[in-house]
């Protein structure tokens, strides 16, 4: 999937470049290299599906904790 910015008229190159930028973030370009770096397997894989789980979980826990306390 090529990712293509073409220049706005009057626009700067750092404005061009935050876009391109973005664009990149939105897509999961960076995020997809980055996972295929080396080879996981499936048990790796699901050890570290279940950290980030319980790592979002603790994290929900205390905002609903923060949310409540105010």
């Amino acid at each position: 999937m090529p990712l293509e910015v073409n220049i706005h008229e009057g626009e700067s190159q750092e404005a061009l470049l935050r876009r391109f930028q973005k664009m990149v973030q939105l897509s999961g370009i960076l995020r997809e290299a980055k996972a295929s770096r080396r080879f996981v397997t499936k048990s790796e894989a699901n050890r570290i599906k279940i950290k980030k789980n319980a790592q979002r979980r603790r994290r929900q826990q205390s905002q609903n904790r923060n949310t409540r306390d105010k």
